[in-house]
């Protein structure tokens, strides 16, 4: 059983680092998808800089996280969030560009919008999706339970985390531990149904993640 841990929404300055060494002390590695406006301030950058240097990959998960790209008035404006963002990110985000999208934790058609689909692909960016996101704020005390059944589920999860102050962190070693009890292997790559697009190359229909006449 695999399992990719990602994390979304940060740096915290007071979460990520305890999110960091939880995963030091398990030997985890994961990937954490950041916004843009967090990375503009210098301490948290620090943060960012300190998960990259421990071997973690770090992915852009749009500059704002404001609305999804999919329903925006103004598609170009998912462009320049994805722009932005990787500019901050420079070459901490290592030799493959990772986005994941944002969209209330549902697949579909709202996620992203042609231009912004065709700045990734232009780009060679890798898209990553998830199998399972964990219920921290509604389970906060016991969502790792749930994430450790949805792990045993399948082959190969890719669980989403929030190292926010609203995320369930706090159990991140339980969850660990619990995955590690079955041995489960941790990975910092994803199947291929979590990637529709892998370096620029599409790995599955862009109509999942976008209406279907922006699609074409």
């Amino acid at each position: 059983m695999k399992v990719s841990l990602t994390f979304d929404n940060g740096p915290d300055l007071e979460i990520t680092p305890r999110v960091l060494d939880t995963l030091a002390a398990y030997g985890a590695k994961a990937t954490f998808f950041l916004l843009g406006k967090n990375i503009a301030n210098p301490a948290l950058r620090k943060i960012a800089e300190r998960a990259s240097h421990e071997g973690h990959r770090l992915g852009n998960h749009s500059y704002s996280h404001s609305v999804p790209f999919g329903l925006l008035d103004n598609p170009a404006e998912g462009i320049q969030e994805l722009l932005a963002t990787e500019a901050l990110l420079g070459n901490l985000r290592g030799g493959e560009p990772l986005y994941r999208p944002f969209g209330r934790a549902k697949i579909g058609p709202h996620l992203l919008n042609a231009p912004t689909w065709q700045t990734l692909v232009e780009r060679k960016y890798t898209v990553v999706l998830w199998t399972h996101v964990a219920p921290e704020r509604l389970q906060p005390g016991s969502w790792m339970n749930t994430s450790f059944e949805e792990c045993k589920s399948r082959p190969w999860s890719v669980v989403v985390m929030h190292d926010i102050l609203t995320g369930g962190t706090r159990h991140l070693g339980e969850f660990l531990r619990m995955l590690e009890d079955v041995g489960a292997e941790f990975s910092q790559d994803f199947p291929a149904d979590c990637t529709p697009l892998r370096k620029g190359v599409q790995n599955g229909s862009p109509q999942d993640l976008m209406p279907a006449t922006a699609a074409g």
